[in-house]
C-alpha cells in the first residue's frame, strides 16, 4: 500500500509550482520580445504566440541601423567602469582602514546621493558640460555614467575592505612596500570579488542609462543604444519586429555578464558581511 505524501513534501511541491509560476510571469516579457523579433513583418497586435517560421531579418535590420549605438554603449560602459573603480577603490580603502574622523557620515552622505533624482543631476551637469565643452563627447558621457555607480561601488568596497586585516598591509610595509604598493599588490587582489561586483553593476548602470544620454547629447555623434532604441521606435513605430530585435541585442551583453560573473557577485556582496 502506497504511503500518503507527507505535508512537508506537499508544501515543497506547492512552493516549487508557485516559484515556477512567478518565474514564468517575470520572463514572459523577455519571451514576447524574442518571439516578436523572430517574426518578420508582423504588427504588434498580430504577433503569433510561437514563431512558425522564425527569421533573422529583424536582427539584420537592427544590426545595420543600431550597430554603431551598441558599440558606443559598450565603449561608454567600459569607460565608466574604469573611472568608477579608479575612484571608488582608493576612496573605499581610505574609509575602511584609515579611521577617518566622520567616516560614517561620509558613507551615509554617499548613500543619500543615490536619492537625488537623475533629471536634477543631468540638468546641472549640462550647464557645467557646456562650459567645459564636454557635451556630445565620449568623455562627458563616461564621467556622467561613472557617477551612477560610484556611490554603490564605494559603499560595497568599503564593506569588503573593512574585513581585510590591517596586519596584512602592515606586513607588506615591513617588507619594504609603501602604502600605495601595498594597496595595489595586497588589498586590490584580496578585494577581487567586490571589485568585479562593483564593476558589473557600474557597467549595467551605464549600459541602461537613458537620462544622461538624452540630456548631454544634442547630436548623433555619441548615441548609446538606449537613445538609439528611443529614436528607433519613433522612426519605425510600425516595424515592431526590428524594434524588438534591437532590444534583444541590447540585453545580450548584460545577460552574458550576469551569467559569467554570478559567483563573483554572490561572494562580493556577502564578503563584507562578516568581519
Amino acid at each position: 500500500m502506497q504511503r500518503p505524501a507527507s505535508p512537508l513534501r506537499i508544501r515543497s511541491v506547492w512552493n516549487t509550482a508557485a516559484a515556477l509560476l512567478i518565474l514564468a510571469v517575470l520572463l514572459f516579457p523577455v519571451y514576447w520580445m524574442l518571439n516578436t523579433a523572430l517574426q518578420p513583418e508582423s504588427s504588434i497586435a498580430a504577433t503569433e504566440w510561437f514563431p512558425a517560421a522564425p527569421s533573422l531579418k529583424n536582427f539584420d535590420t537592427a544590426i545595420s541601423t543600431q550597430g554603431g549605438s551598441l558599440l558606443t554603449s559598450f565603449v561608454v560602459a567600459l569607460g565608466a567602469v574604469v573611472v568608477c573603480l579608479a575612484l571608488a577603490a582608493p576612496a573605499a580603502y581610505g574609509l575602511a582602514q584609515f579611521g577617518l574622523r566622520g567616516g560614517q557620515g561620509i558613507v551615509f552622505a554617499t548613500l543619500i546621493t543615490q536619492m537625488v533624482p537623475g533629471i536634477v543631476i543631468a540638468n546641472a551637469l549640462y550647464s557645467a558640460y557646456a562650459q567645459l565643452d564636454l557635451v556630445n563627447s565620449y568623455l562627458g558621457l563616461i564621467l556622467a555614467d561613472a557617477s551612477l555607480g560610484l556611490p554603490f561601488a564605494v559603499v560595497l568596497l568599503r564593506a569588503f575592505m573593512v574585513s581585510i586585516p590591517s596586519e596584512v598591509v602592515e606586513a607588506a610595509m615591513v617588507d619594504g612596500a609603501n602604502r600605495f604598493t601595498a594597496f595595489v599588490r595586497i588589498v586590490l587582489p584580496m578585494s577581487r570579488n567586490a571589485l568585479i561586483t562593483a564593476g558589473l553593476f557600474t557597467f549595467l548602470f551605464a549600459w541602461s542609462d537613458f537620462m544622461f544620454a538624452l540630456t548631454l547629447n544634442t547630436t548623433d555623434d555619441v548615441k548609446p543604444i538606449t537613445l538609439g532604441i528611443y529614436q528607433f521606435v519613433g522612426a519605425h513605430v510600425s516595424d515592431w519586429g526590428a524594434v524588438m530585435a534591437t532590444a534583444v541585442l541590447s540585453a545580450v551583453p548584460a545577460a552574458i555578464l550576469l551569467v559569467v560573473a554570478q559567483k563573483y557577485i554572490a561572494a562580493g556582496i556577502t564578503g563584507g558581511s562578516v568581519k
